[in-house]
């Protein structure tokens, strides 16, 4: 795997995706043993409305080498019901939720997805960025994905890099996020496009996330289908970095 770049998919329990990418036999409790082999991360929307129990995530890293990294999605009770107000109980809540992931090192960045009626406030997000658990010594990493146009100025991207929390770069059939790196450590892109992407995008892409993880840790995830497509875009992005970082 190449060295500061993690790739996967939103995802990973698809029995669909069996036998292209999945063994056919394979069951389904060894999905995730199996997508560790080949891909080294995932981001994790079960959060988006429940928190996993300590049980589940035992049996994530078990699963899993050192190396991997699990991102996952903030709930939607911050994100969609109290749209960043007056969350500091349930973000605590939350970030203590996914203590046996940080425990074994395999943390990536949490994802706050906002809904695309949610318009810019530079000053109520600044106010959520100083939430005692996103604050301190063991903080995790945190990334924003805005889906209201109103977001992408330089007075928003002033308070992420304050904070060090990045802008996500997503990418879909709807809107693309304009690529401005406002954490100095890691970086986070969400590509959507039903499409797809073809070989020499990839390639593309790669010597991009190449150059980009000579400074910071990149945590790229394609979208999840009923088909393989963005688990086998993961891996033959990764290979090609693997190439690119040799060269």
């Amino acid at each position: 795997m190449p060295a500061r770049i993690y790739a996967g998919t939103s995802g990973w329990a698809y029995p669909l995706w069996k036998p292209t990418f999945y063994p056919a036999k394979l069951p389904a409790k060894r999905f995730l043993e199996h997508y560790a082999t080949r891909l080294n991360s995932v981001e994790v929307n079960y959060t988006f409305r429940a928190f996993p129990t300590a049980a589940m995530q035992a049996g994530w890293v078990a699963a899993t080498p050192p190396g991997f990294r699990f991102s996952f999605k903030a709930p939607q009770r911050i994100t969609h019901f109290k749209r960043l107000r007056d969350c500091d109980v349930i973000v605590a809540d939350f970030v203590a939720a996914l203590e046996p992931v940080r425990q074994a090192g395999k943390l990536g960045p949490l994802l706050f997805q906002l809904p695309p009626n949610f318009k810019a406030d530079a000053a109520h997000l600044a106010a959520f960025l100083a939430t005692p658990a996103l604050t301190g010594e063991h903080a995790p990493a945190v990334a924003f994905e805005f889906r209201h146009e109103s977001w992408f100025t330089e007075e928003i991207y002033a308070v992420l890099r304050a904070r060090n929390a990045a802008l996500c770069m997503a990418e879909s059939d709807e809107r693309q996020t304009p690529e401005v790196h406002c954490s100095s450590t890691y970086a986070c892109f969400r590509l959507r496009r039903t499409s797809g992407y073809t070989g020499p995008e990839l390639a593309a892409l790669a010597e991009r996330l190449t150059e980009l993880a000579k400074t910071r840790e990149v945590y790229l995830y394609f979208k999840h289908e009923d088909d393989p497509t963005g688990a086998l875009h993961a891996e033959a992005l990764l290979k090609a970095c693997a190439v690119e970082g040799t060269q």
